[in-house]
């Protein structure tokens, strides 16, 4: 006769197999997904749309054949024509070059608050999930309170308290953005944890911050890459409200939310001002859109299997 103890060990020899035809097949899941992900011919174009606007921002100066910052008093004003694609504004300046080089501060303030937030919100969400109790309790209380001001106004208080700065502005972007992420962490850490898996790995011994990392958090990672092509055009159109209102960017620096400020007192007689920057802003996150909802149709598939 077996002892239980016998038993239970083969239980978790199986469940150990199982794991492990489960990674033996990953590349064939990764190969269905991205199947799918072919097959979605909008999302399919954000991706293309996202890279162009990448490469154009990289490689700003060769695609511009006019300085931003040059001030040209004979060209004050003058609507799109074959020498300015775009314009120029109040002070002669090429609007094609200022939208250009301002999607390198734009893109930049969509990557680097979206990917703060999804650490902070995803370390915390499995804290409160794995931990449970009194850990769980503050985490989501605070998120709680996060969540109960309204975005733009808690972000007009950090920046009206730290002062307006790229610097500021991250932080403010990205206190506004945690808290999301860390309740769909938690969610999923809360389900995941009950799974046979996870016991297994405590029967034998494993830490509890090694099954965190090595067991739950791969098992979140489909549904944070998808989170995180979604919060980049969030984060590009708070900083496009908080430049509106005077708070976000700030000259010498230039974003397309504070070429879209700047240009509201000529939108009668120069619309190209705030056309220009406002269809980049609009095209961008309706890109970024697009593969988020994508990524998220492609792998939903998997998640359910």
């Amino acid at each position: 006769m077996k002892s239980k103890k016998d038993v239970y060990s083969a239980e978790v020899a199986q469940e150990m197999l199982e794991a492990e035809a489960e990674i033996q097949t990953s590349e064939g899941v990764f190969k269905s997904i991205l199947t799918m992900f072919r097959r979605n011919k909008a999302a399919l174009l954000g991706l293309i749309v996202i890279v162009i606007i990448l490469l154009m921002a990289f490689f700003a100066p060769v695609v511009c054949r006019w300085n931003p910052t040059e001030i040209r008093l004979s060209e004050i004003k003058k609507g799109p024509s074959a020498e300015h694609w775009f314009g120029t504004d109040e002070l002669g300046r090429d609007v094609f070059a200022r939208v250009v080089y301002g999607s390198r501060v734009s893109l930049m303030i969509g990557f680097v608050p979206s990917i703060i937030s999804l650490v902070l919100g995803t370390l915390l969400g499995l804290a409160a999930g794995f931990l449970g109790k009194k850990v769980d309790a503050v985490i989501m209380r605070l998120a709680d309170v996060v969540l109960a001001f309204p975005s733009l106004l808690l972000a007009m208080v950090v920046m009206y308290t730290l002062g307006t700065s790229i610097l500021n502005l991250f932080i403010a972007l990205s206190i506004i953005d945690w808290a999301g992420t860390a309740r769909i962490v938690r969610a999923q850490t809360l389900s995941l944890k009950e799974k046979e898996f996870v016991e297994a790995a405590r029967s034998m011994g494993v830490s509890r911050w090694k099954i965190v990392f090595r067991h739950i958090l791969p098992n979140c990672l489909p549904n944070l890459i998808v989170l995180f092509t979604l919060n980049i055009p969030g984060s590009i159109m708070w900083e496009s409200s908080l430049s509106f209102l005077g708070v976000g960017t700030q000259p010498p620096d230039s974003s397309w939310g504070l070429m879209v400020s700047q240009g509201k007192e000529f939108a009668y007689m120069c619309p190209w001002l705030i056309l220009a920057p406002g269809l980049a802003i609009l095209v961008t996150v309706m890109a970024f859109n697009f593969l988020g909802d994508g990524l998220r149709d492609a792998i939903d598939p998997y998640m359910k299997t």
